[in-house]
C-alpha cells in the first residue's frame, strides 16, 4: 500500500506501527450547520480508504471527533464561535444545534454509504483529558498563562512547519489576513489550548479548570480524543486540505509535546471541490447540501460516484452537468450487473487476477478511477462468465460502496437502447440541421416512454424515469 504522506511530500509504503492493525483518525464536523458536499467529498475519500484497507486485510480502528465546542469563524483563534453563531441563527441553545447537526451529518454518512467510525466522540465530553493534557504541557514549559488564557508556545515545538512547510516569515502580522495580533501571545503564531478571557460575554459552554472557568481551544479537543481511543501513536491521520494549516500543525505541536515523541506517521488531505467561483464554503452563503442534490432528483450515490471519478488529491470542479454524467453513468452501470446470471462456477484464476488489478488500483494511492476502470473491465471481458463478474462486483462494492447488487435497477433492454441511442442520434442531426421543432418531438416522445434525455457539454446522455 502507497500513500502520499502530506508529512514527507511524497508517496510511500504505508508500514503501521502494529502489524495487521492500523489506528485511523479522521477530523469531524464542527456542527453548527449542515455539512455541504464540499465536506462530504472528504469523508468519502477517507471511507474509500477504510474500506480499501480492510480489503487488504487490515483491521482499521477509525475515530472521529465531533465539534460542539471551541471552533471560531477564523481558524487562527479569531473571530465568532460557530457553535454561537448556529444559536443565534435558529433560536435555538447551542446544545439543541449541536444535536440536531449531528444527527444530521451522521445521516448524510448513512445515506452516502460511509461507514460509521467505531469511535465518534463529541469535543465537550472531554474536558478533564483537555486539561491533563495542558497540565502538563505547562510543567513541561510547551505552553504558557497570560491575561487568563493559556497558549501554546510555537518556539518550543519541533519543527512546526514540518508539516505545511509553510515559512514562517510569511505569517508575520499584517501578511496574511487570517492571523490577528494578540498581545497577549509571546508569538504571534501561538494559538490557544485554553480560554478563560473570551471575546464572547455570553459563552454558554464553559466549564471549571485550574485556570478559571472557561473552554479549550479548538485544536486540543481532537489530540485529547485521539490520546483516549489511539493511544499515544496513531498510523494515519485524515482531513481536508484546509485543515494542514494551522489545526493539523497545532495537533502535531501539542501531542508531540505531550507525548515526547513523534505522534503520526501518515497525514492524508483531500482536495477541495470547487464550484466556478472556486472553493465551496458555508461562509459565501448559499451552499450545497445533501438534501439540496436529493430535492433536484439526484440520489446521494450519484454524487459518490462523482467523486470516485477524480483522485481525492485532485481538485474536483463541481457542476450539474457533471453530476448529471454520473447519475446516468451510474444507472447504466447498474444496469449491466442486474442482468448478470449470479450463479455458476466461479472462475478462480480469473477472480484472483481482476483482485490483484483492484488491489493494486487501491493501493496506488487511492486510485478510485482506476478502480471503476478494473471494474469495468470485468463487466466487458468476454472470456469471463457471468457468475465470476457478479462475484467480482460483489467484493469490488464492498469499497465502491454504490449498491451495485443489492438495488432493483430499471433493466434497460437491448431493443430499447437501441433505439434510444438511435433516437438520439437523430436528434442531434435535426438540432444541427437547426429543425428544433423536430429535436423538441424526439425529446418528448422518448419521454413519454419514460426516457429522460440529459443535455451537456460532453453530449446528449439519458436516464429513465
Amino acid at each position: 500500500m502507497n500513500l502520499y504522506n502530506t508529512l514527507t511530500k511524497k508517496v510511500e509504503e504505508f508500514i503501521p506501527n502494529e502489524s495487521g492493525i492500523v489506528k485511523m483518525y479522521t477530523c469531524g464536523p464542527t456542527v453548527y450547520n449542515y455539512a455541504h458536499i464540499g465536506n462530504l467529498r472528504t469523508y468519502i475519500f477517507e471511507d474509500v480508504l477504510q474500506k480499501g484497507l480492510e480489503y487488504l486485510g487490515y483491521d482499521v480502528k477509525r475515530v472521529m471527533n465531533i465539534t460542539d465546542v471551541g471552533h471560531l469563524t477564523s481558524d487562527a483563534d479569531t473571530g465568532e464561535d460557530k457553535m454561537s453563531k448556529g444559536a443565534k441563527r435558529e433560536g435555538k441553545t447551542v446544545y439543541e444545534i449541536a444535536d440536531f447537526y449531528t444527527r444530521a451529518f451522521l445521516n448524510d454518512m448513512d445515506e452516502l454509504n460511509i461507514k460509521r467510525p467505531s469511535t465518534i466522540e463529541k469535543a465537550s465530553d472531554h474536558i478533564d483529558t483537555y486539561i491533563k493534557m495542558i497540565e502538563k504541557m505547562l510543567d513541561d514549559g510547551y505552553a504558557y498563562v497570560s491575561n487568563g488564557n493559556v497558549y501554546f508556545d510555537i518556539s518550543k515545538a519541533w519543527d512546526y512547519y514540518k508539516l505545511s512547510g509553510k515559512n514562517p516569515e510569511d505569517l508575520m502580522i499584517g501578511v496574511r489576513d487570517t492571523v490577528e495580533e494578540d498581545s497577549s501571545k509571546k508569538n504571534p503564531a501561538d494559538f490557544v489550548l485554553w480560554f478563560t478571557l473570551s471575546k464572547f460575554e455570553n459563552q454558554v459552554m464553559k466549564w471549571d479548570s485550574p485556570w478559571g472557568v472557561g473552554y479549550p481551544g479548538w485544536h486540543i479537543e481532537c489530540s485529547g480524543i485521539a490520546s483516549l481511543t489511539l493511544g499515544d501513536k496513531i498510523d494515519i491521520h485524515c482531513g481536508g486540505v484546509d485543515n494542514i494549516f494551522p489545526h493539523h500543525t497545532n495537533e502535531i505541536a501539542q501531542s508531540e509535546a505531550y507525548f515526547g515523541h513523534k505522534w503520526c506517521n501518515y497525514w492524508c488531505h483531500g482536495a477541495h471541490l470547487n464550484d466556478k467561483s472556486g472553493k465551496m464554503s458555508k461562509s459565501k452563503g448559499e451552499f450545497l447540501t445533501l438534501s439540496l442534490l436529493k430535492d433536484k432528483g439526484y440520489s446521494p450515490l450519484d454524487y459518490r460516484y462523482f467523486c470516485l471519478g477524480s483522485h481525492y488529491r485532485n481538485s474536483l470542479v463541481f457542476s450539474y452537468d457533471s453530476l448529471d454524467i454520473a447519475k446516468n453513468s451510474l444507472n447504466k452501470l447498474r444496469n449491466r450487473v442486474s442482468k448478470l446470471e449470479k450463479d455458476g462456477d466461479i472462475d478462480n484464476d480469473k477472480l484472483s487476477s481482476y483482485v490483484e488489478k483492484f488491489k493494486n488500483a487501491f493501493s496506488n494511492d487511492i486510485n478510485t478511477s482506476m478502480m471503476l476502470t478494473v471494474l469495468y473491465d470485468v463487466l466487458k471481458d468476454e472470456a469471463m462468465n457471468e457468475a465470476t463478474k457478479y462475484k467480482l462486483v460483489e467484493e469490488f462494492d464492498g469499497v465502491l460502496s454504490l449498491n451495485l447488487t443489492n438495488v432493483e435497477a430499471t433493466v434497460v433492454s437491448e431493443e430499447l437502447e437501441r433505439e434510444i441511442l438511435s433516437k438520439i442520434e437523430e436528434r442531434k442531426e435535426a438540432k444541427r440541421d437547426k429543425n428544433f421543432e423536430l429535436a423538441d418531438q424526439i425529446r418528448d416522445e422518448l419521454l413519454s416512454k419514460g426516457v429522460r434525455l440529459i443535455d451537456s457539454r460532453e453530449g446528449t446522455s439519458y436516464e429513465l424515469i
